[in-house]
């Protein structure tokens, strides 16, 4: 009604007077442009959805199950997350908490049938669990086989059989080592390095604000029980591994990950003469460091029994996702004489975590070629 009023004002020195008529077509531009301007303004998203825009499934699927999180109206979301409410507690499977199981892979593929229907046996509820893979430098069909298995898993007509989320990453390195040098001695450090890059990688990825607890599992583990996510949670430390033996035809005791490890007086004194940058590995006869594997304890005893470790690996390893957040990862530099999988059981120690592991809980690994 204003702006009619005034055009009635100037109606009539309008006829005689060019500069008014081009005075008169300014003030209407302006307005045209202002009526324009309000409505793509962030003021119309409160229309509807008042302010909160959700653009896919995985989102929804996030609003619903993060109750902690409080949303501000505007043209993006901004959100507002308590951590302090987050917890990783002896009995996550009754506090609903999350874990997301996170597994780095190159050409894989003949390994993920295996590893799928072992996840699958978890007693732990699949909507409270998030599965994240980081594939690098690979030429066989794993990125297939991953996304048709990600479908089936999210879409199953159940709704408790299906999984909170699973993603899929890519990130070459460009490091092509051939298998049968895979664990030769002079090799490894630069090795190690690369996969210390990988895991960072995929950490920094795939964890949400809602992950309690991260579990790092390899792609080639073949045999643990249904119950272990529960298991390991119930010793309720910080970081904590399984005793990971290699699965043999004739059931014989051969131990695989020398990487879970207590340093001795013996290890703790040889390191003060090595050069800062010397990188320690365990299993080796071209370096014996002296130290107590986890392997070689006994495994008789209560499968709930924890010990101390200084160094872990990854091939079954439950870690409370604050010790991550707050910064112990995988370092590809050495840190102690130690780099990714060791070094970051060094790191999460020094930091004042708790690092334990179960001799008498024993998973299997497969016998690589």
């Amino acid at each position: 009604m204003v702006h009619m009023e005034k055009a009635a004002v100037y109606n009539s020195p309008l006829r005689g007077n060019r500069r008014l008529v081009l005075l008169f077509l300014v003030i209407l531009s302006f307005i045209v442009i202002s009526l324009l301007s309000f409505s793509g303004s962030p003021f119309s998203s409160f229309r509807g959805n008042c302010g909160r825009t959700i653009r896919t499934l995985n989102e929804a699927a996030a609003l619903s199950k993060s109750p902690q999180a409080s949303y501000i109206g505007g043209g993006g979301q901004a959100k507002f997350i308590n951590l302090n409410d987050l917890k990783a507690s002896a009995n996550a499977k009754d506090e609903q908490e999350h874990v997301v199981i996170l597994t780095p892979v190159k050409n894989a593929e003949v390994y993920l049938p295996r590893y799928f229907e072992l996840i699958d046996s978890l007693t732990y509820p699949k909507d409270l669990i998030s599965i994240a893979f980081l594939v690098s430098d690979t030429t066989d069909d794993t990125v297939k086989y991953l996304k048709k298995k990600a479908s089936e898993m999210l879409n199953r007509e159940e709704p408790n059989q299906r999984y909170h989320e699973i993603a899929i990453y890519e990130k070459d390195f460009n490091f092509d080592l051939p298998e049968d040098k895979r664990h030769t001695f002079e090799l490894q450090p630069l090795r190690r390095s690369f996969m210390a890059r990988s895991r960072n990688y995929l950490l920094t990825a795939a964890l949400r604000e809602y992950h309690s607890w991260v579990l790092w599992l390899d792609i080639d583990i073949v045999d643990y029980p249904s119950s272990i996510l529960e298991d390991l949670q119930s010793v309720d430390v910080d970081v904590v591994v399984p005793n990971c033996l290699l699965k043999t035809e004739d059931g014989s005791f051969w131990g695989y990950d020398k990487n879970n490890w207590q340093e001795t007086e013996s290890s703790m004194e040889m390191q003060k003469e090595l050069d800062p940058d010397y990188v320690l590995l365990e299993g080796y006869y071209e370096f014996l460091t002296g130290r107590r594997h986890m392997v070689d304890m006994p495994t008789h005893l209560d499968p709930m029994d924890k010990v101390p470790l200084d160094g872990v690996g990854a091939t079954f390893t439950l870690v409370k996702a604050n010790v991550h957040r707050e910064g112990a990862n995988f370092p590809p530099y050495t840190f102690q004489h130690q780099v990714e999988t060791e070094g970051f059981a060094k790191m999460a120690k020094a930091m004042g975590f708790g690092v334990y592991g179960l001799p008498g809980y024993k998973i299997h690994h497969i016998k690589n070629s």
